[in-house]
């Protein structure tokens, strides 16, 4: 009998964006190699006929692993919009291949795609979500919200893995050095924060906001000038996970005041970090931090409530300190890379055994 071959889809490893991360993650504890896992590249960075040729090569690798070999798991992580077409295509072959598909939801903005999709594209997402022997979400809020769309879908909670520090020094007291890790584009909340630490830069005359980060940051720069931040400012561009790390270590909080999130992994890293978060009720986000417990959360768009939320954490070393250390140990008991993996690995475990619990309350659990 041909031997089964498991396979999992998703962006560049080594490039940018909260799935590499995740793949990172998985790389670097060995689970991939620990159930002999061939990782394939769904897409690159570049021109268009680039990333076409990379799906492309996605496609026919997957065929011929399906007529060289017998398919097992093919667990394909996916975003919204082209990132969607691209794996739903790759899931269709897999499953004509005989593979037990799982499809991996980190898009915060699902819902709306979905929602905003004609009648056509949204019968093919849910069609590709019922027809998954399993859909992988990030919190419970997306189990609930997947569930309202496919009420078939077979649906697990796993949430993504965060390394721990081994120390996580506290900056000093004094430090107004505030953190922002994301792209730098409006859906994250990056220029609404912006607008409220201008508002503290006459009470706080020390204070700096840093965004590292892609996207748009001529029209970052641009906003920081117009409302007065200058050198209050700095825009450091993508950084590499080393310098990352060096960023949490200096900052005084982290800040990500975003529309629409799934759970993201600098969320995660900062409170690893030990660091306090100030960020939305939106997505994954309040089932990880638990207003005045973990950080302060405010709602999205609301420049005058996250300018008081942050001159109350700026103002306030202990406060910062006792966010910091609570954030650090509620990552460290139910996010770390090896908690997360560990539910990953049973899952794969219950997937290679093909025995799956029939559908109930909420979309079936795996």
């Amino acid at each position: 009998m041909r031997r089964r071959a498991n396979v999992m889809i998703g962006c560049d490893s080594d490039g940018r964006g909260g799935i590499a991360s995740v793949v990172r993650a998985y790389q670097a504890a060995g689970f991939l190699g620990r159930w002999s896992v061939r990782y394939l590249t769904s897409t690159r960075a570049g021109s268009l006929p680039q990333k076409a040729g990379a799906a492309a090569a996605t496609c026919a690798a997957l065929v011929g692993l399906a007529v060289r070999e017998r398919l097992g798991i093919v667990h394909v992580h996916s975003s919204s919009r082209s990132s969607f077409a691209r794996k739903s295509v790759f899931l269709a072959i897999a499953r004509a291949g005989g593979a037990v598909t799982l499809f991996h939801l980190h898009s915060g903005e699902f819902e709306r795609f979905v929602h905003g999709a004609g009648p056509i594209l949204r019968w093919w997402v849910c069609r590709t979500l019922a027809r998954s022997t399993g859909v992988i979400v990030l919190s419970e809020s997306w189990r609930q919200a997947i569930h309202d769309l496919v009420p078939s879908a077979r649906i697990v909670v796993i949430p993504n893995p965060v390394e721990i520090p081994a120390d996580a020094p506290a900056p000093p007291a004094e430090c107004r050095r505030l953190l922002f890790l994301g792209r730098a584009d409006r859906k994250k909340g990056v220029f609404v924060l912006i607008d409220a630490v201008a508002r503290l830069v006459p009470e706080f005359p020390d204070l700096t906001l840093v965004v590292a980060g892609d996207g748009d940051l001529r029209a970052l720069r641009s906003h920081g000038e117009r409302a007065g931040l200058g050198e209050r400012l700095e825009v450091l561009g993508w950084i590499d996970p080393e310098r990352r790390q060096q960023e949490l270590r200096r900052a005084a909080a982290f800040v990500l005041p975003s529309y629409g999130e799934g759970l993201p992994m600098a969320l995660l890293e900062a409170m690893a970090a030990g660091r306090p978060v100030v960020a939305t009720r939106v997505g994954g986000i309040p089932e990880v931090v638990g207003h005045e417990q973990e950080g302060l959360l405010v709602e999205p768009g609301d420049v005058p409530g996250l300018t008081s939320t942050l001159r109350r954490l700026l103002a306030d070393a202990a406060l910062r300190g006792r966010l910091g250390r609570q954030a650090r140990d509620k990552v460290a008991a139910g996010y770390s890379r090896e908690i997360v993996l560990d539910s990953l690995s049973r899952l794969y475990e219950r997937l290679g055994r093909e025995t799956l619990s029939p559908p109930g309350p909420g979309g079936g659990r795996i």
